[in-house]
């Protein structure tokens, strides 16, 4: 075999994803390029599913053809326009891009800057076109002076937020050196099947928040089943997540569990989908130590899960709900969620604030192109989630991994306004955000509801709980707005500056912290830091 196919068979045997790859790389909710189309598309594109299949976008509209930089200058193309390192042969592509995150930033009250110094490398291939390979791979160092330490501090076992657990780093140990992987490989036999076994995240819902299923917690490995058939999407997902055990013994694996998902998507007309959620979380192992590993009742993908959770006399955590959208005049869009943890109707007809009605709702509005304004968009939305909503009896089975909720990064226990106001032309981008959040803290000994990762039956008390309650209230106004031009299209790296204020406000405690950033940054996942 020759040098060059040798090459060629090594680049094919990376987990590398599709040249115009699978599943979107760009799912920053501050990135939002197929959006105005895909909702405003006759498609009946099912916008509820993310990260979006760019197999399916591409039909509606070209990523190739947004943001394209027009130079007859080889090498300023080069740089704006095009993959670090791109090889097309027949039916195999291949493509590696670079990925970064250099951010300065100062606290206006300190003398210490931050900074954050990522690097990084996304390699995607497809083989036959049924094949799809993606791996991405990112280290970081950082060192936060504002409140997204706070937030890490908070997570505790320096947990960064979205990311991984980090080590200290530095002279003084307070800076954080962390990892970032994703990686999957998928196989489309044809247009109605997917298979795609990963390492990565994943979001249901058209908001901003989903509280469902979120993009808010570290990566984790899954399997899924995706199904298209006439305007229905069916996804099935069977994913493994793990919990920190308290006490945990040094030098040893935190303790795994399991979660099976459904997820039904029906385009009941161009201009309405509803969707039909639901999960089970179950242990690894019980209390006592006695191994139960993955539940094969849980593997039929066409069986509603609750009967069989029921039937096998298990105590698995189970989470239910619906999610839908409404498209009026092509570019008004409103949606919501709602998601059931638990409840007796006897209960809710009381009004009596009984701890088991666990709930949450989400009401959302987005329009594109306001006032006739091309590309000048507005979005909002409020998120209402009842106390000890995402908990459970068992620390392995609260509806988190590795100290991160697997829906709403706040956990439980509050209603949050959240609203954004978009602009872009061509590769500039602005965006100005407001968040307004009341939420219940609990305090210690007493759990009020906020905390899932605190078994619900320490509960302070079983009847005349409220959403917000607490001993102490706290008020959490968060302001910030960014400006970012695009550099390198396809890793949709881009010059940023921004200044961000959070004013967190209680009955003991008023605290205001502002801060500025530069950086150029590959805008590309989410990481959860505005609450």
């Amino acid at each position: 075999m020759g040098y060059k196919h040798t090459l060629t068979l090594c680049f094919a045997l990376l987990t590398v994803q599709l040249f115009a790859q699978q599943n979107s790389i760009y799912n920053n909710h501050s990135f939002q390029p197929f959006d105005r189309y895909i909702y405003n598309s006759d498609a009946r594109f099912h916008t509820s599913i993310k990260p979006y299949n760019m197999l399916e976008v591409n039909k509606i509209v070209s990523y190739d053809s947004l943001f394209l930089f027009s130079t007859n200058n080889k090498y300023t193309n080069y740089i704006l326009n095009k993959d670090l390192f791109a090889y097309t042969n027949g039916d195999f592509n291949f493509s590696i891009n670079p990925a970064c995150n250099f951010e300065y930033s100062q606290d206006i009250d300190d003398t210490v800057n931050g900074w954050t110094n990522t690097r990084g490398l996304i390699i995607e291939s497809d083989i036959t076109k049924k094949v799809h390979l993606f791996t991405a791979f990112y280290e970081t160092q950082s060192r936060f002076r504002d409140y997204r330490n706070d937030r890490v501090k908070e997570l505790g076992q320096r947990t960064i937020p979205g990311q991984s657990r980090a080590k200290a780093f530095g002279s003084d140990n307070k800076a954080d050196d962390y990892a970032f992987a994703d990686a999957y490989i998928s196989y489309n036999p044809d247009s109605v099947f997917g298979f795609q076994f990963g390492h990565g995240k994943h979001f249901i819902g058209d908001g901003y928040r989903s509280l469902l299923l979120s993009d808010n917690a570290m990566n984790y490995p899954y399997f899924k089943i995706t199904t298209d058939v006439w305007n229905i999407k069916y996804v099935n997902m069977w994913s493994q997540q793990y919990y920190v055990d308290f006490p945990h013994a040094a030098n040893s694996r935190y303790p795994k569990k399991w979660n099976v998902m459904h997820y039904l998507d029906w385009s009941v007309t161009k201009w309405l989908n509803i969707g039909i959620f639901e999960t089970i979380i179950w242990q690894n192992e019980d209390s006592l130590g006695v191994y139960r590993g993955f539940e094969f009742n849980y593997l039929n993908p066409v069986i509603f899960l609750r009967p069989v959770e029921f039937s096998v006399g298990s105590p698995d955590n189970v989470l239910m709900g619906i999610t839908g959208k409404l498209t009026l005049f092509k570019n008004h869009i409103l949606y919501g969620q709602l998601a059931i943890d638990e409840f007796k109707f006897a209960e809710m007809k009381a009004r009596n604030g009984w701890w088991g009605n666990k709930y949450a709702l989400q009401a959302g509005y987005k329009t594109y192109d306001i006032a006739g304004i091309k590309h000048l968009d507005f979005q909002t939305e409020v998120n209402y989630v009842r106390p000890f909503m995402y908990s459970h009896f068992t620390y392995s089975q609260q509806y988190g991994h590795a100290l991160q909720s697997m829906a709403h990064p706040r956990g439980s226990n509050f209603i949050e306004s959240v609203n954004f106001l978009r602009y872009n032309y061509k590769r500039l981008f602005i965006e100005a955000k407001y968040l307004y959040l009341i939420h219940g803290q609990d305090s210690a000994g007493t759990n009020f509801g906020n905390n899932i990762f605190k078994l619900y039956n320490t509960r302070s008390q079983e009847y005349d709980n409220k959403t917000g309650q607490s001993a102490i209230k706290n008020i959490v106004q968060y302001k910030d707005i960014t400006v970012s031009y695009m550099v390198h299209r396809p890793s949709n790296t881009c010059i940023t500056a921004g200044l961000s204020s959070r004013n967190a406000m209680s009955d003991v405690l008023t605290k205001q912290q502002m801060f500025y950033f530069v950086a150029l940054r590959s805008t590309l996942q989410n990481f959860y830091y505005d609450f």
